[in-house]
């Protein structure tokens, strides 16, 4: 398993490459004999695992969207959105050493004592793993440099100049998947540690929905004309993705049933095998273990991320209706809102009827008011035991790419092209709802539902709600809905938003469950014993296994972060008065070029708009 090989790595590297500099000036340099890595399928081998370096650790995919999305509150506004926190001194991320390895990798695999196969192979994998670093680094910076060789210090017109189009880029990345899909020999991997041909399918298809998304939909993009180019990306997209679907043998998890089949993928500690393709495995034997537990539990580690009520809203019910169709349905209480729901919600968040473990007892579990500003706290990636809440504990594997990702890059494509259908529809979309116990799914919409139409607007460089416009597809706003519920904390949000041109989402109220009136005392799980009472001024009681909270305007001369709607009753609000001083710029789709770099190379220049902030 690769991920058991971090010492082999660790000690190829420091055999294989010299100290390098910060900069890309410098290139790994052989300090031992090459032949002895080069010459043979076993040195390739050990090369080539320092490769998955580049995929993300293992507590990254379940804490990526608490940095950046629309459907999550936190215990602060991210800097990234407060005017004036952030700049081109505060960014990050432009560093090369991980592409320098897999060109110097490239560069040296020509030894004729390795049969042209086996070296085409691990080309392949080195290729793809250049055409996810650049797919990266579009993602943060948009143009940069296209490096594909190892550079020495008499590089200077590459190592000084400037950066190249995004079209240059993109269309380099696109020819490494394919060379990589066309020569890699890996085709199954029982342990889903690996970058398999199908992987590359998927990753293709991840990355062209990207970009020809992004093209269609972004402002920039478009003043640039590369929304001419935009259906070519998506027919990438689409035949990738269908090439998985046709052939790849995977299919979506439905074992034990609709109430855990969904969650499964993310508490198992073997990756479910019919739909994860990919994954970073845990090993407690290496103390390879992640931290979700204390991630989603705990009151002072981590951002406190949990739902908004606007985005629990898009759950439908099972009969396949939608919620906000219900009158009534947004007054209504938190345990009954989260009934007869699209089974996912209860594999999500805490709803009533969860339970965990604790001291070895199973105990009824609401949401917890030390942890939770809106009620709608997290599970999709805890176990379900307290043991595992105070420390870097958890044993469940965390998954990368899985097999319902691909039918919604298909579903989007698709829908994009103008080609959905009902056959294409009832495989992707009609899917994911059956098995999420949500009737009906098996038809094309054919209106649009006006909570989606309302939700999910596009803005140009024009920021104003007036400016806004609507999606207008009944089919694409359905295709949000579900990619939204689907791949929900699994870290695609900040990216959907930007190519999807609505990165203004994130500045949406946190809003949370209806609270009817203070000094109520109110039992979350119906389980007969009240869990949280909402007052103002001096707490009312001290019940025993009941969280007394304080939303009054003010506390003492300071302005209270957790208030309600309308002042004695309402939905719960998080930080209402510093969410109005959130910020978003169509130009924040890409992030600045750090200061330091750009002293160093100042041919780079900065991204527009960022060089007016200080």
């Amino acid at each position: 398993m690769i991920l058991n090989k971090k010492y082999s790595i660790w000690l190829a590297a420091v055999l294989l490459l010299a100290s390098c500099k910060k900069s890309l000036d410098q290139t790994p340099q052989s300090t031992g004999n090459k032949e002895v890595v080069f010459g043979s399928q076993d040195g390739l081998q050990l090369y080539a695992n320092s490769f998955y370096d580049s995929l993300p650790t293992i507590n990254d995919i379940f804490r990526k969207d608490g940095d950046m999305s629309d459907y999550g509150a936190r215990n602060a506004v991210p800097d990234y959105l407060r005017p004036g926190f952030y700049n081109a001194r505060q960014s990050t991320g432009w560093t090369w050493t991980k592409l320098r390895n897999i060109n110097y990798f490239i560069a040296n695999n020509t030894s004729t004592a390795v049969p042209q196969a086996v070296r085409d192979n691990f080309n392949g994998l080195a290729r793809f793993f250049r055409a996810y670093f650049y797919y990266g680094m579009v993602q943060r910076f948009g143009d940069v440099p296209w490096i594909s060789k190892p550079l020495s210090v008499t590089d200077t017109a590459i190592l000084y100049g400037k950066r190249d189009p995004r079209t240059k880029v993109m269309d380099s990345v696109l020819a490494d998947l394919n060379y990589a899909i066309g020569h890699m020999a890996l085709v199954s991997d029982p342990s889903r540690s690996q970058i398999t041909k199908w992987v590359a399918y998927g990753m293709k298809s991840r990355i062209c929905l990207f970009e020809g998304t992004f093209r269609r939909y972004d402002s920039t993009a478009k003043a640039k004309g590369l929304d001419g180019t935009a259906a070519q990306w998506l027919q990438e997209a689409a035949s990738a993705a269908k090439a998985v679907m046709d052939s790849a043998g995977l299919s979506l998890n439905t074992a034990n049933g609709l109430d855990l089949s969904y969650r499964n993928l993310f508490i198992s500690a073997t990756p479910v095998a019919s739909e994860i393709m990919l994954a970073n495995v845990t090993s407690p034997s290496l103390s390879i273990l992640n931290d979700a537990n204390w991630w989603y539990t705990s009151s002072t580690y981590g951002v406190r991320l949990n739902f908004t009520k606007t985005f629990v809203n898009m759950y439908l019910n099972t009969d396949g209706t939608s919620f906000t169709d219900i009158p009534g349905h947004d007054t209504l209480p938190f345990w009954k809102e989260t009934q007869n729901r699209d089974k996912r919600l209860q594999q999500t968040i805490r709803t009533p009827g969860y339970t965990r473990v604790n001291s070895g007892s199973v105990v009824p579990t609401p949401p917890a008011f030390n942890y939770t500003y809106t009620g709608y706290q997290p599970i999709k990636w805890c176990l379900d035991d307290t043991y595992y809440d105070n420390g870097t504990l958890n044993t469940n594997s965390i998954c990368m790419m899985r097999y319902a990702e691909i039918l919604l890059n298909y579903a989007e494509a698709q829908a994009e092209l103008g080609l959905m259908d009902g056959l294409t529809w009832g495989k992707t979309i009609g899917a994911l709802r059956l098995r999420a116990g949500v009737a009906g799914g098996s038809t094309v919409p054919s209106v649009i539902d006006p909570y989606l139409d309302n939700y999910f607007r596009r803005w140009g460089a024009d920021t104003s709600q007036a400016a806004s416009t609507s999606v207008g597809s009944p089919v694409l706003l359905e295709i949000y809905r579900e990619r939204s519920i689907e791949l929900a904390l699994e870290g695609f949000r900040f990216a959907d938003l930007t190519r999807w041109g609505m990165g203004r989402l994130m500045l949406k109220p946190w809003n949370g469950m209806y609270v009817p009136a203070l000094n109520q005392l109110m039992d979350l799980n119906q389980d007969g014993k009240p869990d949280v009472c909402f007052y103002q001024g001096t707490a009312p009681g001290n019940v025993s296994g009941v969280t007394y909270i304080n939303v009054s305007p003010t506390i003492g001369t300071t302005k209270n972060p957790q208030t309600l709607e309308f002042g004695t009753y309402g939905n719960l609000m998080w930080l209402d008065n510093q969410g109005k001083d959130r910020l978003w710029n169509e130009f924040r789709v890409v992030y600045p070029i750090p200061y330091n770099d750009l002293q160093l190379n100042p041919n780079l220049t900065q991204n527009a708009s960022w060089d007016k902030i200080n």
